[in-house]
């Protein structure tokens, strides 16, 4: 695929939705991060419930390791891996308190040490939270960049680094919004909607939908 067609797809996809963002509810950097730890093998509408009652009832580090792990636990037992996250969640806090003031830090490493969170969950911090350029790879995603052949790769990171060399500047901080509300609604795993498809003529995908 060449950069002209690249430079199309997302201009299309801009087009389509000139203001990206996250389906998950957060109103700080802290309720984001939480959201996302959640949000793993689990979908946003169901991260989105167990969040509004969590986040009414601990909205800040301090006040969420005050309820203890019995406590989240009673908010996200309905979200997979719950009792995992309420341990990740809760010594997250407390290293946000006692190595970062109870924020939530704007660098990669550091977010990185935090435990629960991976490079993808780095990623969507630093751009959703912090307006950074970076391109978190999820499974939409991969699927999207292989079958379109955006940019092609074996493993999600090999994607992330193809994507963030060939997805044009001024696209670079949305483009992760785009590409994981195309892959979630449209570009679906089992019946992509090939023929509602806003990129039918660009995607290299051999075997389209009708």
């Amino acid at each position: 695929m060449n950069a002209g067609i690249r430079r199309e797809i997302f201009q299309r996809l801009r087009a389509a939705n000139p203001a990206p963002a996250t389906e998950l509810h957060y109103a700080t950097p802290f309720q984001l991060l939480v959201a996302v730890m959640l949000s793993a093998q689990a979908t946003d509408r169901s991260v989105n419930l167990a969040t509004a009652t969590l986040f009414a009832a601990a909205a800040t580090p301090a006040a969420m390791l005050s309820l203890g792990e019995a406590g989240v636990k009673t908010h996200i037992r309905r979200i997979g891996l719950y009792q995992t996250k309420a341990r990740n969640l809760l010594a997250t806090c407390q290293i946000l308190l006692d190595r970062h003031a109870g924020e939530v830090p704007r660098d990669r490493m550091a977010l990185e040490s935090l435990p629960g969170v991976g490079r993808k969950t780095a990623n969507v911090i630093l751009n959703i939270a912090f307006g950074e350029p970076t391109i978190a790879v999820d499974t939409h995603i991969f699927r999207v960049a292989n079958r379109t052949g955006l940019a092609p790769g074996r493993t999600v990171l090999e994607v992330e680094k193809r994507l963030l060399r060939c997805v044009p500047a001024e696209f670079k901080r949305d483009a992760h919004h785009w590409l994981i509300l195309h892959g979630r609604y449209v570009c679906k795993a089992r019946r992509p909607a090939c023929g509602a498809c806003v990129l039918h003529d660009l995607c290299e995908y051999r075997e389209k939908t009708a």
